[in-house]
């Protein structure tokens, strides 16, 4: 009886030491059955519209980084290149004229302005002079109607003498040579008159040439005080010759912009793999007409993959970044892969799903949520890339 207890008390210690055992090692660790493989998957989509040329790839290929997964007739894109870079040369042509016309532009514009104030003193200077030369006309004028009138006088004395002396002459109380210088003075003077109206004739005319000059002379003033002004805006014209040179350079650089994005359109015709992984989704096919931004497949880079585990809040008291963990994979028989806590989430899943729980309707019901925990793998666990994102796995974290 007593050898029975004795194995009962042994078998109740070694229960006890098991016991003890299991929950000091199960007291420092925390796993989740609610895990799973992740990755980063890039999606790929085209960047222009065209029809479909080639798709050299096909699904769960594995690519290179630059490699071509599809490429889009680029017909379209090489004449839009081509329209873009004779724009772009035509308005690079305007800007080389526009540069070339400011230094001209001002030049000509201050010879301009000097050259007109030079024309505006000529003007000045013949306009006084066409007046002066009315005065000076007026003046034989005056001068010639006065010789006119002392003339006329004269030659009618003269022909009264000879009216006098004719009777005299036929009495012969006067000689021949009194009467013929009496006739030789009338004739002389009538010839003085004649020869005084011509200098009326002479001054009238000239004063009309004069006024004709003068008018001449006003007009050329009046042409050379516009072409002043319109010299005097010079600032104006090398500004607006500034401007237009401004203007110029714009459409220069708008043309470039205009040829680079041509030119990426036409590098966005051929589709080129971002980083390097699996083909996945592909759902692009060869003549098909496909729009900008429309899905073709996505590709996804195996060589870094980690673990989204959703551990309970109540496991989370003693869980660090850094801790080591063992990644037990149920496609593979369990076969373990270890890594790393790299960093627990901001806030639960529940916070992050479509419809948020609102505890503020008073019908709460406490639900013990669970955080996301990343979990890297360490280098060189996976070199066959054996894990692919959606996989189950169980993690367990050793917190001690």
């Amino acid at each position: 009886m007593s050898k029975r207890v004795g194995i009962l008390v042994a078998v109740a210690v070694l229960i006890a030491i098991g016991s003890g055992v299991w929950w000091w090692i199960a007291a420092g660790r925390e796993s989740t059955d609610d895990a799973q493989v992740d990755a980063h998957i890039t999606p790929i989509a085209a960047r222009v519209g065209g029809t479909v040329l080639r798709v050299p790839v096909e699904a769960n290929q594995e690519v290179e980084v630059g490699a071509v997964l599809v490429e889009i007739d680029t017909r379209d894109y090489e004449i839009a290149l081509d329209r873009a870079r004779a724009e772009l040369a035509d308005a690079e042509a305007v800007a080389t004229g526009a540069r070339v016309g400011v230094p001209i532009t001002s030049t000509t514009a201050s010879s301009n302005e000097v050259m007109a104030r030079g024309g505006v003193e000529g003007a000045e200077a013949a306009y006084l002079e066409a007046q002066q030369g009315i005065e000076v006309a007026r003046t034989r004028l005056v001068t010639a109607q006065a010789r006119q009138r002392e003339a006329a006088a004269n030659a009618a004395k003269a022909t009264k003498d000879v009216e006098r002396l004719k009777p005299l002459l036929a009495k012969d109380e006067i000689s021949q040579q009194q009467y013929d210088a009496a006739v030789a003075a009338a004739a002389t003077n009538t010839a003085a008159t004649e020869s005084a109206q011509a200098q009326i004739q002479e001054a009238e005319l000239g004063i009309r040439v004069a006024e004709s000059r003068l008018a001449q002379a006003g007009v050329g003033r009046q042409q050379a005080s516009a072409h002043l002004k319109e010299a005097q805006t010079a600032p104006e014209q090398v500004t607006a010759s500034r401007a237009r040179l401004a203007a110029a350079e714009a459409k220069v650089r708008q043309n470039k912009a205009i040829v680079k994005q041509a030119e990426l359109n036409l590098e966005y015709a051929t589709v080129k793999a971002p980083v390097k992984g699996i083909v996945s989704r592909k759902g692009v096919e060869v003549g098909q007409v496909i729009q900008q931004g429309q899905p073709l497949m996505t590709v996804i880079p195996l060589d870094r993959v980690w673990v989204t585990a959703n551990f309970k809040e109540t496991q989370l008291e003693k869980m660090r970044p850094g801790q080591l963990v063992k990644i037990e994979v149920d496609a593979y028989g369990g076969r373990e892969f270890n890594g790393k806590v790299e960093s627990l989430a901001a806030a639960t899943g529940s916070r992050f799903s479509l419809l948020p729980p609102d505890n503020a309707t008073g019908n709460y019901v406490k639900v013990v949520q669970r955080v996301p925990v990343r979990i890297l793998l360490d280098e060189g666990q996976d070199p066959e890339h054996l894990l692919r994102p959606g996989m189950s796995v169980v993690p367990t974290v050793y917190t001690r």
